[in-house]
C-alpha cells in the first residue's frame, strides 16, 4: 500500500470506498461460505465444559 503526501481529499475519498467495497464484497463471501457449511450436516465439534 502506498501513501501519498499530496493526496486530494477527493482521492481520499476514493480510496476509502474502494476499501469499503472490497471489505462487503470479502465479507459478504465470508457469509456465503459460513451459510454453505451450516447447511451441510456436519458434526459439532465437542466442548469439554465441566
Amino acid at each position: 500500500m502506498r501513501f501519498i503526501m499530496s493526496e486530494t481529499p477527493d482521492e481520499k475519498k476514493a480510496r476509502l470506498a474502494q476499501a469499503l467495497r472490497d471489505n462487503l464484497r470479502r465479507r459478504k463471501a465470508q457469509s456465503r461460505d459460513v451459510a454453505r457449511e451450516g447447511a451441510e450436516p456436519t458434526p459439532a465439534p465437542e466442548s469439554s465444559k465441566d
